[in-house]
């Protein structure tokens, strides 16, 4: 059976990312991480949804924090949702970057044919590590650096979310039964959502425009 590595954070997008490769008949190997970020609500719901779909193996990676975010530094609050643009303070710095070449020495140990990651260049926050143009970028890198690579079989990169808006995703995921009851988006990681920090407002604005229900509770409602 071919193997694919997931990145999966606990959140609505890798969730669904987990449900396409399910559905793609690959062998699952979710991989989620432990960054400094302030609460650990994502990573019990990452082991939760590795165990709804029967996981091979559910790697935690524990990693140094480096600050310089709202999600890691405590220094840094987590903001209400905003529509001024430009690079929130929610970005952690070279976060993709770290996780995508962590899940792809992992997907040489384990023989895994493509790695899983939930980007939108549609929805994306802003943040630079979320577009197409740095996916192509780590894409060479692959073919570089690995020895898949160079033997001319490098691992794929797959971004199945890519060019779908988040009501887009939402739809995607209801179809192949991807358990949205078992994950967060929230940034400040309580039992119910915030419901106005930017990563819920965008979860909420795309179940209102797919016309289904968030099954998630919310302390407020936008």
């Amino acid at each position: 059976m071919k193997k694919a590595v997931i990145l999966l954070s606990g959140g609505l997008d890798s969730t669904t990312c987990m449900a396409v490769a399910k559905a793609e008949g690959y062998e699952l190997y979710p991989i989620s991480f432990d960054y400094g970020q302030k609460h650990d609500r994502e990573l019990a719901l990452a082991s939760k949804i590795a165990e709804h779909y029967s996981a091979a193996e559910h790697r935690v990676i524990k990693m140094q924090n480096i600050g310089g975010s709202a999600l890691t530094d405590s220094d840094i609050e987590v903001p209400e949702y905003s529509e001024d643009g430009g690079v929130p303070v929610t970005y952690v710095p070279a976060r993709n970057l770290l996780f995508l070449s962590y899940a792809l020495g992992y997907a040489e140990v384990v023989g895994a044919d493509a790695i899983f990651i939930g980007v939108s260049s549609v929805d994306y926050s802003g943040y630079p590590d979320c577009r197409p143009e740095f996916i192509d970028a780590f894409r060479k890198m692959v073919e570089v650096g690995t020895v898949a690579g160079l033997e001319g079989n490098p691992i794929e990169i797959v971004t199945p979310l890519i060019d779908l808006s988040k009501a887009e995703t939402v739809k995607l995921g209801v179809k192949l039964g991807a358990p949205y009851e078992y994950t967060t988006s929230c940034y400040n990681g309580e039992e119910e959502a915030c419901g106005v920090c930017d990563s819920c407002v965008l979860r909420l604005r795309g179940f209102q425009e797919a016309g289904i229900e968030d099954p998630i509770a919310y302390k407020k409602l936008t």
